[in-house]
């Protein structure tokens, strides 16, 4: 019997549960585009065509203001994001994903195509879109 494997992309566990801001934006209203827009990450935008995405996670502000008491309504989010990111493409694997994310220590990468975020992959969608899912279904056949 062939056990072929079901590819699953980063497009098929990918959310879109990000917003983008701008970087001059102060972490308190960062703050407050998490909680209005229910994001999970913040994408930092372009200020020109040669410029590149930023991320924002809350981690980030968790670790570079609270944790050294700084002011959210004084520091800037461009002070605190991480910038360029690492992305992926929405048809690579989530093999890899999982492989890329342990490689440099990431928890999430934003899915950029043709220059424009589609969505935000992590190891929670990886897990729970793509190998919970997929069990699931091989299971039930």
């Amino acid at each position: 019997m062939s056990t072929e494997r079901k590819v699953v992309r980063a497009r098929d566990v990918m959310t879109d549960a990000f917003a983008i801001i701008d970087g001059l934006i102060t972490v308190q209203d960062a703050l407050l585009v998490f909680q209005q827009q229910s994001a999970e990450v913040l994408i930092i935008n372009k200020r020109n065509p040669d410029d590149e995405y930023g991320l924002l996670l809350l981690s980030d502000i968790a670790k570079k203001v609270i944790a050294k008491d700084r002011s959210p309504d004084r520091v800037n989010v461009y002070e605190v994001m991480a910038k360029p990111v690492v992305s992926v493409a929405p048809e690579m694997d989530i093999r890899y994903c999982s492989r890329l994310f342990e490689n440099f220590g990431l928890a999430c990468a934003p899915v950029i195509k043709d220059d424009k975020v589609l969505g935000i992959v992590s190891y929670g969608s990886i897990v729970l879109k793509g190998l919970l899912k997929n069990t699931i279904n091989h299971d039930c056949v």
